[in-house]
């Protein structure tokens, strides 16, 4: 998933992120406490949950190695992590106004949901932390809405960009390689 948020200041971040689930209007969210995203959530509270599709991994992988930190943080920058202020424009992506938020959505991205941050707590073994957010809207492309029902995403029209074990999936094989799964094991721990 790609996530917007913006700082206190007004700055827009965009950042992929893998660790997600929903129940219900309820998401968690897991994420390093290092991060310009943590920051942000802490600090107003809003978020859109990008969702993109396979043929969207090339834009995603753009931002992989990216902070919207300044300066970029000591840890992150061994493995190298760069500063880039315009994440949408590096990655080639388009930022749309949401409704209900200051976070911009992704045009590109099939499902986008604008958030409400309701708790983020820091994991006991640190580094990491839990942000649970409440869906306020969900976008859906038409492309992608089953016929006759349109609140619901048709499966066989939508194929969702997965990362599992910092490698890039669609509903088959690896779509592109991942330069995150090339961070050393040890920088996680």
């Amino acid at each position: 998933m790609l996530i917007s948020t913006t700082a206190a200041d007004g700055r827009v971040n965009l950042m992929p992120m893998s660790s997600a689930f929903w129940l219900g209007h309820t998401g968690l969210l897991g994420l390093g406490v290092r991060s310009q995203t943590a920051q942000n959530l802490r600090d107003t509270g809003e978020c859109v949950l990008n969702l993109p599709s396979a043929d969207l991994v090339s834009q995603v992988d753009a931002l992989a190695l990216t902070t919207g930190r300044d300066p970029v943080p000591s840890s992150k920058a061994e493995v190298g992590y760069r500063y880039v202020a315009d994440k949408f424009g590096r990655a080639g992506l388009t930022a749309v106004p949401s409704d209900l938020v200051a976070a911009p959505r992704v045009a590109q991205c099939p499902v986008a949901m604008e958030a409400r941050v309701s708790d983020v707590r820091e994991l006991a073994s640190g580094g990491a932390l839990v942000a649970e957010v409440e869906v306020l809207r969900v976008h859906v492309h038409e492309a992608v809405r089953m016929d006759g029902h349109p609140n619901r995403i048709d499966p066989d029209r939508w194929r969702p960009l997965i990362m599992s074990f910092q490698r890039f999936y669609g509903l088959g094989p690896e779509v592109h390689p991942s330069r995150l799964s090339s961070i050393p094991e040890s920088w996680y721990r």
